[in-house]
């Protein structure tokens, strides 16, 4: 058996790249003209044809998207012979793109193609600093940052805005922008770029500072443990002087090492310092010449637990997508169940009786008319399932509605797919109510009170230029979307308006004081963050339990040599989860990241102040997220548990590919791309055993 599947793996991948490149020659792209040039604010029409090999239209579909953030186009999607007259709108400058994609049964017959749109940069307006200060004391280091506007009212990056001081004796800028005092005296600052400036004036006054202290709450914390250090300037008085600017540094040496290598951590210009490795670590805060000093024990955060297999269900025939547990009903009450996609093969749909994880066993199985199942998932009274579709032969993409009450006797209730001839990556479950992310550009609101009849009551769809979306997660009432460069989006479909009487009292998310006015048929959005590198992909909300801070994490996804799955070889994607706070929604910010170096993030659940997540050909990672967070999470020695599920018999053998997990009662589902539905536990090493 073994030797005919090496025999015919590379018959197959031969015949996918003839088929590839057969594709390719049968059709191709033709646009009106070589290239666009468009201003800022400007519209452009350009007429643009999918052709057959004989040159008549393909009568096939496909995508048109302008490059994010920059450029918007109408329509989206070509009609049915293929062809699109297309309206492009310039929003931001430079060399961008608007590219074209056929919707195909198969990813490898996808067609793509380009062409450049100029938008020529608009001349500068104004420059305008970010803080300006009319006071400096001597002997201060401050950072002066500056934004530069042209006249169309955007920002330009990348500039080189050349800062002056009148006067360096008095002080002066180095080449990062920063202005270092010398002595009193009046002195102009002056910012210039491409013959634009503006200027203040600043004065430098003497330091009154005669010393600093600083409080340190704890002498020893653990790796992982965030410090406030609290430095404060003292005149010969001892009074604090509240304007005095302090600057804090550390120093370390591991606890590792013969010659006492030094040791990692982060301190932040607010005072707040981590350690990533254990040791000794000096902490001193300065300012105006005079410091304090004081040192800090650190400790390995010892979270380490052993991850044993439970049960392990091989699936060694397709590529297993996303999975979802649940508990049985009616008949079946007291047991549990599963439920697992396929990718990019015949459009199943596996469910499973893990009622003993230790031996899983597929009890039924829904086919339908589709190359990849993507997502599934289960409503909360275990009654209805839905399955994502993708490349359905008939290009009637969208989802299908289960009766799942029985999960050993599946039955399909109704198909949806009205306008969605892109397919459905992801969806949610609701409130009586289906979250299908609709061709990669918005979420479409399904009605499924009765689901033999769902209907459309409502949609949510960003205004950006070029915007796209991944997927999307709800929970009490607010759906938290990934949508690479526009970042994560927290929408308001239905969420309680939280009683501020109750706010001292228990944890509360702080999004929930703006909701109250959305609906599943007029969703509102409450707040956003953008992602700067254009890779979100996952988001999930997160109230700490230690702290009370709410986050959105966001997770990237890049795959730089391609999925190289469709080839049956293993892939070799990056990236990681962002924490970004929304304890205030209208000024998030990022405070921490976790990235395994060597792997990419896929899907995430957060239990308790556990994180839980799958990191593809990293396995599946167990993480402590409790406390506050800040740096470099990898680095701390937050991991409590580590598995890699691979396995020799699997679709690709020996190659971890952990898709998704979901805690569930005391253990933890894992879905494998290349091998199939894990179980598995924690167990405490570290705990003694007792009568």
């Amino acid at each position: 058996m073994n030797k005919r599947k090496l025999l015919f793996t590379p018959f197959l991948i031969i015949t996918i790249l003839i088929g590839q490149d057969e594709n390719k020659e049968k059709f191709h792209f033709e646009f009106e003209m070589d290239s666009l040039e468009i201003k800022v604010g400007e519209s452009k029409q350009i007429k643009i044809k999918l052709l057959n090999k004989d040159g008549k239209l393909a009568q096939n579909p496909f995508f048109i998207s302008g490059a994010r953030k920059s450029l918007s186009v109408s329509p989206r999607i070509s009609d049915s012979t293929g062809v699109a007259i297309v309206t492009v709108k310039a929003h931001k400058p430079g060399r961008l793109r608007l590219s074209t994609r056929s919707i195909t049964v198969k990813r490898d017959d996808r067609i793509r193609d380009n062409i450049i749109v100029n938008v020529p940069y608009p001349p500068l307006d104004k420059i305008v600093f970010n803080k300006t200060p009319n006071k400096l004391y001597v002997g201060t280091i401050t950072e002066f940052l500056v934004e530069v506007f042209d006249i169309s009212g955007l920002t330009r990056e990348n500039l080189d805005v050349e800062l002056t001081s009148s006067k360096k004796s008095v002080a002066d800028f180095d080449a990062f922008g920063n202005l270092e005092t010398k002595k009193p005296g009046r002195v102009t600052i002056t910012a210039k770029a491409e013959g634009v400036n503006e200027s203040f004036k600043v004065s430098v006054v003497k330091n009154p500072t005669r010393s600093v202290k600083m409080n340190i709450p704890k002498a020893e914390i653990r790796t992982g443990d965030v410090l406030h250090l609290n430095g404060q300037a003292l005149d010969k008085r001892q009074s604090v002087i509240n304007d005095a600017p302090i600057t804090y540094t550390y120093s370390g040496q591991a606890d590792y090492g013969e010659f006492g290598l030094p040791a990692a951590g982060l301190v932040t210009d607010d005072g707040r310092f981590v350690a990533e490795t254990s040791g000794l670590y000096t902490l001193t805060a300065s300012s105006g010449g005079y410091s304090s000093q004081a040192t800090v024990k650190v400790i390995p955060r010892n979270v380490k637990k052993k991850v044993e297999l439970v049960g392990h269900g091989l699936i060694s025939d397709v590529l297993t997508a996303d999975l979802w547990i649940w508990p049985g009903i009616g008949k079946h009450k007291g047991k549990d169940f599963a439920v697992t996609g396929t990718w990019g093969s015949n459009g199943e749909a596996y469910f499973w009786d893990v009622s003993n994880p230790d031996s899983m066993i597929i009890i039924d199985t829904i086919t339908v008319d589709a190359r990849t199942v993507n997502d599934v998932k289960i409503s909360e009274d275990g009654r209805v399932g839905v399955m994502t579709r993708e490349g359905a032969s008939n290009r009637k993409n969208g989802f299908v509605l289960l009766d799942v009450s029985d999960p050993y006797n599946v039955s399909i209730s109704a198909e949806f797919n009205d306008d969605m001839t892109g397919g459905v990556h992801n969806v949610f479950i609701y409130e009586n109510h289906v979250y299908a992310v609709n061709n990669g550009r918005k979420y479409d609101i399904i009605n499924i009170d009765d689901p033999a009849n769902p209907f459309r009551v409502g949609i949510f769809e960003l205004d950006t230029p070029g915007h796209s979306i991944h997927d999307v997660w709800i929970e009490d009432g607010i759906a938290y979307s990934s949508n690479w460069g526009d970042g994560v989006v927290a929408v308001d479909i239905g969420g309680i308006k939280f009683d501020e009487s109750d706010r001292s009292k228990s944890q509360y998310n702080p999004l929930l004081i703006k909701a109250g006015q959305g609906s599943p048929a007029s969703p509102k959005k409450l707040a956003e963050m953008g992602d700067p590198t254009g890779r979100n992909h996952a988001a999930f909300p997160f109230l700490s339990q230690s702290t009370n801070q709410f986050y959105i994490i966001s997770g990237d996804e890049i795959f730089p040599s391609g999925v190289m799955a469709t080839q049956g070889k293993p892939s070799n994607p990056r990236g990681g989860f962002h924490f970004l706070n929304f304890s205030d929604p209208d000024n998030p910010k990022e405070d921490a990241l976790y990235q395994v170096p060597e792997a990419g993030s896929h899907n995430l659940w957060v239990h308790g102040d556990t994180l839980i997540a799958g990191f593809y050909q990293g396995g599946l990672r167990i993480v402590d997220i409790s406390g506050e967070l800040l740096g470099d999470i990898y680095n701390q020695g937050r991991e409590i548990g580590v598995y890699q599920s691979a396995h020799k018999e699997g679709k690709i053998p020996n190659a971890p590919m952990v898709w998704g997990a979901q805690p569930y009662k005391n253990y933890i589902f894992i879905a494998d791309m290349n091998s199939g539905l894990y179980c598995i536990q924690l167990v405490d090493e570290n705990k003694l055993d007792t009568p």
